[in-house]
């Protein structure tokens, strides 16, 4: 049997930024197809359109900044943020929404600190956020599941509505449009009705599904069966993606039991939105997550926590964007205060660190 060997410094990389983004973005096709198939036209649209912008975009940043456009432009970061960008958008959101939502992302929370490897924050949620609070409006425009009995769009009439605003004939926007189970959930649970009261309800009861909302539960499913690929082959860190989920789990089940009727269960919660796209595609970006073993299991429990929090008590009917973007900022913090202690060497020798004399 003959073995093939390699010696450093000659040694060929496992893996290099193009063959990681390539295998994440394998990795999303599964939940996204479900995506588009519950969602209609709408997903794979904004998909189209927002790479276009992306790649657009991360080109003016090159050239304004003298950089090589090649290596950059095939390592396919751009590709990846705008996937999970479109992803995170309504399916009907007007196409100009899109468009600042993906340059906002490549040119502000990307190009703005230096490029890829040296923004703070994840470029996707940056951009995701400012749009949130720039238009709300245009933020509820989300389509319901083919399966819900609601009126479906055809590819025509999708892109009638996202490209020139105007709803085909015969409809109007409270046909082919509604608010999201979890935000349904949210507001019905602020009018003090109680969870199975919203379940039995002639006009939401469809909406929801024995887990979470129609047709959400087998997209959070495929992204789950998508992350645990990726774990798998060591493209990601588990510790996060379980960090959040562990966390997000404790708390919604420990509410759930404390009041039943009014907080709604630990598979709603896991299955509903984009937990499992936030939790391995999201969380997991090795630039702006914590880089220690310790420090990751505190970052994803942190995303966790705020995500929880921000359904239940904030504004916003998911928190996965702020959640993210508040613990991207703790991320240089959690890696001082984890640093794995050097062989040999106590934490006190290191620079900046007072050694306590020896007592005579």
């Amino acid at each position: 049997m003959r073995f093939k060997t390699a010696s450093s410094p000659h040694t060929t990389p496992v893996s290099s930024v193009n063959v990681i983004m390539r295998k994440v973005l394998m990795a999303m096709i599964p939940g996204t197809a479900a995506t588009a198939y519950f969602f209609g036209w709408g997903v794979l649209i904004n998909i189209c359109l927002a790479c276009v912008v992306a790649i657009s975009s991360e080109t003016l940043m090159l050239y304004l900044r003298k950089r090589p456009m090649k290596p950059y432009l095939s390592d396919n970061s751009a590709l990846l943020t705008a996937c999970l960008l479109a992803m995170a958008l309504p399916q009907l959101a007007p196409w100009w929404l899109t468009v600042i939502a993906v340059s906002s992302a490549i040119i502000l929370g990307k190009h703005l600190y230096g490029g890829l490897g040296f923004n703070p924050f994840n470029p996707a949620m940056v951009g995701y956020v400012i749009v949130i609070i720039s238009f709300p409006k245009e933020m509820t425009q989300w389509v319901p599941p083919a399966v819900a009995g609601y009126s479906q769009l055809g590819f025509l009439e999708t892109l009638q509505v996202i490209f020139a605003g105007s709803i085909p004939a015969g409809m109007s926007w409270d046909s082919i449009t509604m608010a999201t189970p979890l935000d349904t959930m949210k507001t019905q649970l602020g009018l003090e009705l109680s969870i199975n009261d919203i379940h039995q309800h002639k006009v939401y009861g469809p909406m929801f599904s024995s887990v979470s909302g129609v047709g959400w539960e087998w997209i959070n499913g495929l992204f789950l069966a998508g992350g645990l690929w990726l774990a798998y082959k060591r493209i990601i860190d588990w510790r996060i993606p379980a960090g959040l989920l562990g966390m997000l789990f404790l708390l919604s089940n420990s509410f759930a039991l404390y009041d039943y009727s009014s907080f709604t269960p630990p598979t709603f919660q896991l299955f509903s939105g984009g937990i499992m796209l936030a939790a391995f595609f999201i969380a997991t970006d090795p630039v702006t997550a914590s880089t220690t073993i310790r420090g990751r299991w505190i970052f994803g429990a942190g995303i966790g926590f705020f995500i929880f929090v921000i359904r239940t008590w904030g504004s916003y009917p998911d928190g996965i964007a702020f959640a993210v973007l508040l613990m991207n900022m703790t991320a240089p913090l959690l890696d001082y205060y984890t640093m794995p202690r050097t062989f040999g060497h106590h934490w006190s020798e290191f620079p900046g660190h007072h050694k306590k004399e020896p007592e005579e």
